[in-house]
Parts: structure tokens; C-alpha cells; sequence
């Protein structure tokens, strides 16, 4: 007990000098530094961790927030997109192939319409209801057009007639023009002849020839054509322009299952008993009979006009050993 109010003597003594000291110290004690001793005390002390003049300029330039594009705390759906309209389906109406015919010619021959058609270098006469490779069928004949229907489609496609192909029966021409036959037969209106010409009798290995000749009353100026003949007895050899086309222009291919095409052209004369091509074959069986047929023929006139013709008869000849 004696010890503690020692203690608390010393402690209050303390406390006695400390405040004796402060109040002694005056009014200047409480004053606060002049501006011109805080400087100086700047100068004598520099402030820790000072950054150098123009350290701040070698820093790059931060650049500013620009102004908020959408509301950051607005509502937000997480559900998935709609599905886009479904593009409408286009459905492609389905079409023939390119048509590989056209209309070569056309006339009247026993009582019907017949038109000449031409595929490539092939001629076809043909009457309404035939039907025709590639899958068409002659619907109609007009004087102005031919209508073709494409089968596998049931498509229908039409071919213009030029009017200066229009042929008129013999009969209702020589009725316009006059009752006198041999004045027919003057202006040219009698169909043009036709016929073969060649040996009626040949050797097996041994070639022969065989010639169309023509007759008409009108200058012929083309005569596209095929042939056919009997691929089983008969080799074609040679096919070769004759007298009549002598000058112009002659082209032919031969298909070695029995059939020939031709296309001759020339400057347009008057035929009579006229060589118009020759054909030479080899017989390659003996005891049989060789045919060789005009199977189809236009003959074109002056501005592309057909002429008519009858049809020429088989050429026959027998082979021997």
C-alpha cells in the first residue's frame, strides 16, 4: 500500500513540471510556421520520394471513358432468337432439251400433208402422228408451223414454216393455171423424176456403181438426202458428187449399219436426165439381192422453194459367185 502512493506522488509530480513547462513556453510555442520558414524548410529538407520535373509528360496519354453505349444494368432476355422465315421453296418447271429439229420443206402428196424435217445432216418426211428419235411426236402440219410434243413431258414446241417452203397440190396448180397438161408440163409444175441406174447383176469382191439421175421442169438448186441400203450384202466404198453437182458444194457421211447422208448444192440449172450422185459399193455375200433405196429427199428450187418429185424406185441387183 505504501508503494502505490509513492507511486501516484511521482505520477502527479510528473504531470505538475510538464504543464509548468508548456504554459512557460508563451504564446509562441502555439504560433504556426511562416510561409518563408516553411519554404526554407523545403529547400534544407527535400520531400521523400519527389518525382523530377517533365517525368510526367514522358508517360503515354491514358485516353478517357467514353460515354456508356447501353444501359449496363438494364433487363436483358436470354432466350434464343426467333428462327428466320423459311426462304420459299422454288420449284423449277422441267424443260425438253434444245430441239434438234427444223423444218427442211413441206408439200401435199397423196392427199396429206408431209413436211421435211432436218436433223443434222439427216432429212426425215414425216405426217402428223409420227413419231420421231428423241422422243417427240408430229402433233400438226399448218402452212405456217409444225407442232412437235415432246413425249416423256407432254411438252409442245412449234416450228415456223417459211412461207416460200409452202407447196400447193399438183392438182389445184394446174386447175389455177390451166386445163392444157403439155402447158403443165411447160411451166414446170409436172414433179421432178427420178431413178437409179446401175448394173443388174454384180460379183461378190467385185465394186460396181450405182447413180441417181433427175429430171424436172424447175431449176434444182439443193437436194439434202438419205440413203439406205443392205449392210448385210453391200459395203459402201466411195460416195462422189455426179455431173449435176460438179462445181458446188457436196458433203456426205456414211453409217455402216445401212445408211447414207447426203447434202449437195449447186448453181441452180435446169436438170434433164442429170447425174446428181454416185455410189459405190463392194458385194460381200453371194445368192442374195442388194437393194439400195431414197429412203427421204427435198429438192429445193430458186429462193428455197420445194419441188416436187416422186419417189424413185429401189435400185436392185443380184450378187453372183
Amino acid at each position: 500500500m505504501r508503494k502505490k502512493t509513492i507511486l501516484g506522488v511521482l505520477v502527479v509530480g510528473a504531470a505538475a513540471v510538464a504543464a509548468g513547462a508548456w504554459l512557460g513556453a508563451g504564446p509562441d510555442l502555439l504560433q504556426a510556421p511562416s510561409a518563408k520558414d516553411r519554404a526554407a524548410a523545403k529547400a534544407q529538407s527535400p520531400a521523400h520520394g519527389a518525382v523530377p520535373e517533365g517525368a510526367l509528360a514522358a508517360l503515354p496519354r491514358r485516353e478517357t471513358i467514353g460515354r456508356p453505349r447501353g444501359d449496363l444494368f438494364g433487363s436483358r432476355s436470354w432466350a434464343p432468337p426467333p428462327n428466320p422465315a423459311a426462304a420459299p421453296v422454288m420449284v423449277e418447271t422441267p424443260a425438253p432439251p434444245p430441239m434438234p429439229y427444223r423444218v427442211a420443206g413441206k408439200l401435199v402428196r397423196d392427199g396429206g400433208a408431209q413436211v421435211v424435217l432436218a436433223k443434222g445432216d439427216r432429212v426425215l418426211t414425216v405426217r402428223e402422228g409420227d413419231e420421231l428419235e428423241g422422243g417427240y411426236r408430229v402433233e400438226s402440219i399448218r402452212p405456217d408451223q409444225v407442232t412437235l410434243v415432246y413425249l416423256p413431258l407432254g411438252l409442245q414446241q412449234t416450228l415456223a414454216v417459211a412461207s416460200n417452203l409452202g407447196v400447193e397440190p399438183p392438182q389445184a396448180v394446174r386447175a389455177a393455171e390451166a386445163p392444157n397438161p403439155q402447158a403443165t408440163a411447160a411451166s414446170g409444175d409436172r414433179p421432178a423424176q427420178l431413178r437409179w441406174e446401175g448394173p443388174a447383176q454384180v460379183r461378190a469382191g467385185a465394186s460396181f456403181d450405182v447413180a441417181l439421175k433427175v429430171t424436172s421442169g424447175q431449176a434444182v438448186v439443193a437436194s439434202p438426202m438419205q440413203l439406205t441400203f443392205d449392210a448385210a450384202v453391200l459395203e459402201p466404198v466411195a460416195v462422189r458428187a455426179g455431173g449435176f453437182y460438179a462445181g458446188g458444194s457436196f458433203s456426205y457421211r456414211v453409217n455402216p449399219a445401212g445408211s447414207i447422208f447426203v447434202g449437195a448444192s449447186g448453181k441452180g440449172a435446169v436438170p434433164a436426165d442429170a447425174e446428181m450422185l454416185v455410189v459405190t459399193f463392194r458385194p460381200t455375200r453371194a445368192g442374195a439381192t442388194a437393194e439400195l433405196k431414197v429412203s427421204s429427199l427435198l429438192l429445193q428450187g430458186a429462193a428455197g422453194r420445194a419441188v416436187l418429185h416422186d419417189q424413185p424406185a429401189a435400185f436392185r441387183t443380184a450378187i453372183v459367185q
